[in-house]
């Protein structure tokens, strides 16, 4: 069995005037964050601010990820309509570089080129 530790007292120097204490003030916060860089794309950055949970207790716990859940599907939906618009800029940058006409460009598998965004892919003989 080990001794208890000694109580340790904190003293404010002089100098300083110590923090008002409000609920406020010790609120404590983790970051939901997510950035994107490209280098032919705007970057861009969502950064969200959930309060931690107060204590450890259960209640507490369980109602920080359920905001870090809304958060995150929220965040989700951010980002989904950011990179789709970087997609289409893609493509449309792909298509003024390749003389494509925006009439030919429409042809295009929309389902086949999203799940390939990114990637190189030989094309198929038919």
């Amino acid at each position: 069995m080990n001794p208890p530790l000694p109580k340790q007292k904190h003293v404010e120097p002089s100098n300083m005037a110590a923090p008002k204490s409000t609920e406020a003030s010790q609120q404590q916060y983790q970051l939901l964050s997510a950035n994107y860089q490209s280098p032919t794309n705007e970057p861009f950055k969502h950064v969200q601010k959930l309060p931690a949970p107060a204590t450890t207790k259960t209640t507490d716990r369980t109602a920080y990820l359920a905001a870090l859940r809304k958060a995150t599907a929220e965040m989700q939906e951010i980002i989904n309509k950011e990179l789709t618009s970087r997609m289409e800029e893609d493509k449309a940058r792909e298509a003024a570089s390749n003389g494509i006409s925006k009439l030919n460009s429409a042809k295009v598998d929309e389902a086949k080129e999203e799940v390939n965004y990114g990637e190189e892919v030989a094309e198929e003989e038919d």
